[in-house]
């Protein structure tokens, strides 16, 4: 079955190519190797006590294409990981060097929105480029333009590759209707809305400060729909809650979240749990903490297995999204 699943890369190119994996993403690294066809590189990270590391590629990767699978997710030793085995692999003479960082992490500091700080995003974009690597692949940035902070190729997948085949089989999709948490996100509403022909609404919010909501109000008609929460990232979980909360309030027949990242900060779970969601449905750019009734994940390993096939065989990955994942792992082509 495994060997009916892997994905044909024929012999070019096949003993060059190495999948590594950080230390933040191991699991889902491995994963993708699988799916590709190849072992999981062979690397190391010795610890000193003091609490610094040192990565280690244990087998000769001179003259290959070297992708590292790392989400740049807290504590920042996953970042500075990141870039010192993008650092040893220059090293060590790989030909090409490709970043696959399913969560950027920093990038909701991708703008100064007030005085006297940083654009981090765009800082990390420079380390990266500047550690040496050729391309970076990612999923779902929080701001699209982020994209153009490197002056390197950038390869930006979507999560709606695996959540619209979930919708679609889930729901009828005449009874559905997508909601943005907040204003920033009704772009990401509206092209779910679009695709599957139908409508959505928006959640209009106020924060007192990060992390804390001033007041939320609804703007649209969701009475007697299933209501489907999009976002990126969800943090604490502050904001899908009390959306959800306010949508069933408001007469819809029942919501729940489709959200890419799952950081889910301190008792993130336990507010899900406890809140109107019905489920969340998320993937495994980030590990999740502990698992839950309410949290349903959709794996992402075989959009990046292919993505990474399409970097090796010089193909074109602007239809990518045309291979999605069903949710119980079987490849399908939509229509």
């Amino acid at each position: 079955m495994q060997s009916q699943n892997q994905l044909k890369m024929g012999e070019k190119n096949s003993d060059k190519v190495f999948i590594f994996a950080g230390r933040a993403t191991e699991n889902l690294a491995r994963r993708v190797a699988d799916i590709y066809g190849i072992p999981l590189g062979n690397s190391t990270v010795f610890q000193y006590a003091d609490g610094e590391f040192q990565p280690s590629y244990e087998e000769t990767i001179r003259g290959g294409i070297v992708f590292i699978i790392q989400s740049t997710t807290p504590p920042t030793d996953n970042l500075f990981e990141l870039l010192m085995m993008i650092d040893a692999a220059k090293r060590a003479s790989a030909e090409k060097i490709i970043a696959v960082i399913p969560y950027y992490g920093f990038a909701r500091q991708d703008r100064k929105d007030k005085p006297h700080v940083p654009i981090a995003s765009k800082l990390i974009a420079d380390m990266i480029t500047a550690a040496g690597v050729n391309r970076v692949i990612c999923m779902d940035l929080h701001a699209d333009q982020i994209q153009g902070f490197f002056n390197i190729p950038v390869d930006h997948l979507y999560g709606s590759s695996l959540f619209m085949p979930y919708i679609r089989e889930k729901f009828d999709i005449e009874d559905v209707m997508f909601a943005s948490p907040d204003m920033g996100g009704s772009k990401r509403a509206g092209m779910y809305a679009k695709t599957l022909n139908n409508s959505f609404v928006i959640c209009y919010k106020h924060r007192n400060k990060p992390n804390e909501i001033g007041e939320m109000r609804l703007i649209g008609d969701v009475k007697d729909k299933h209501v489907i929460l999009l976002d990126d990232i969800i943090d604490t979980g502050s904001t899908i809650c009390k959306a959800a909360g306010i949508i069933m309030e408001s007469g819809a027949k029942s919501v729940r979240a489709m959200i890419t990242h799952p950081v889910l900060s301190g008792n993130a779970i336990e507010k899900v749990e406890n809140s109107q969601l019905e489920e969340l449905v998320t993937t495994d750019t980030i590990p999740l903490k502990r698992e839950s009734p309410k949290i349903h994940v959709l794996s992402c390993d075989w959009l990046l297995a292919e993505a990474i096939r399409r970097v090796v065989k010089y193909e074109s990955l602007d239809n990518l999204y045309e291979t999605t994942l069903h949710h119980k792992g079987v490849i399908k082509r939509m229509n």
